[in-house]
C-alpha cells in the first residue's frame, strides 16, 4: 500500500534530507521511526532533496506499508517516535506507482531575510544588514519568468539531463522588518534557489545592474552567478501532484489518540 505523506521540518540539526553515512538526515530519521514501527525495513523517498540546515514547511514524500495497515494510526504513533524538529501533518494513499520525485508537477520556496537583528530568528532567516533596493531585485527577478535554461544557477557536477525549469513566480515581499523572496517552478536545480537569492542580494545592494541576472542566464556558467545565499533562510513551501495518482482525499494525521 503506497502512502504519500506531507511533512515538515525544522532543518537546522540536519545534513539535509537524504540520507549520508556518518551525518544526521531527515530521511535517516524518518526511515528509522516508520522501521521500528514496522519492524522491517522501510523505504522513505521524498520529493526532491533539501541542503544542510534547509528548512521545510510541506516536505512530500512516500513510502510501502504492509497490505491492512491503519496508515492514519501508524503515523500517528510514527510522530511520537519522532524528534520535535520532524513531524508528519498528513497522509493520502496513492496508486502503487505513484512517485513522490517524479510526480511533482510544482514546487515552491521562500527564502526569509532579516534586516534587524533577532535573536529568535536566528537559524530560522538569513540575517543581512545592508540596505536592499527591492524594486530593483524584482525587476531583476522577472527575467527569471521568461528563461528556461538555468544552468549558471545548479552547482557543478550535478548529475541531470538538462538545466530547463519554467520558473511561474519569482518575487520579493516587503514585510515590515522582513523580507521574502516567494518562487515557483516545475522543477529545481540542486542550489537553484539560493544562487538565485545571492545574484539578486548583489543587484540589491547596488553592486550589480539589474540587467546582471540576464547576463549570467546567458552565460551557462555557475561562477557567474552569485555566491550562494545561506541556508537558514530557505524554505521547501509546497509540492503539487496530478489528482489521478491518488486513490483516497488527504486526510490529517491525528494530534492525539
Amino acid at each position: 500500500m503506497r502512502v504519500f505523506l506531507w511533512l515538515s521540518y525544522k532543518g537546522t540539526q540536519y545534513n539535509g534530507w537524504q540520507v549520508q553515512p556518518n551525518a544526521p538526515s531527515v530521511q535517516a530519521v524518518l526511515q528509522n521511526a516508520w522501521s521500528t514501527l514496522l519492524q522491517q525495513e522501510v523505504e522513505v523517498v521524498g520529493s526532491g532533496r533539501t541542503d544542510t540546515g534547509v528548512h521545510a514547511r510541506t516536505q512530500v514524500a512516500h513510502l510501502d506499508l504492509p497490505p491492512g495497515t491503519n496508515a492514519l494510526e501508524a503515523a500517528f504513533r510514527v510522530n511520537a517516535m519522532l524528534p520535535a524538529d520532524v513531524y508528519i501533518n498528513s497522509l493520502r494513499q496513492a496508486k502503487p506507482n505513484a512517485h513522490a520525485r517524479f510526480d511533482a508537477t510544482h514546487r515552491s520556496y521562500q527564502y526569509f531575510i532579516h534586516t534587524r537583528k533577532d535573536p529568535f530568528k536566528h537559524g530560522l532567516s538569513t540575517y543581512f544588514n545592508k540596505p536592499l533596493q527591492v524594486e530593483a531585485m524584482n525587476q531583476a527577478a522577472a527575467n527569471f519568468l521568461h528563461w528556461q535554461d538555468f544552468q549558471s544557477f545548479s552547482r557543478t557536477n550535478t548529475q541531470v539531463n538538462h538545466f530547463n525549469c519554467q520558473v511561474t513566480q519569482a518575487h520579493w515581499q516587503q514585510q515590515n522588518e522582513t523580507l521574502v523572496f516567494n518562487v515557483s517552478a516545475n522543477r529545481f536545480l540542486r542550489g537553484m534557489v539560493r544562487a538565485m537569492v545571492g545574484t539578486l542580494l548583489s543587484i540589491g545592494t547596488g553592486s550589480k545592474s539589474i540587467d546582471h541576472v540576464l547576463e549570467v542566464l546567458a552565460a551557462k556558467d555557475r561562477t557567474k552567478a552569485g555566491v550562494a545565499a545561506p541556508p537558514q533562510g530557505l524554505y521547501l513551501t509546497d509540492v503539487q501532484y496530478p489528482t489521478a495518482i491518488f486513490l483516497e482525499k488527504q486526510l490529517p494525521v491525528p494530534a492525539r489518540a
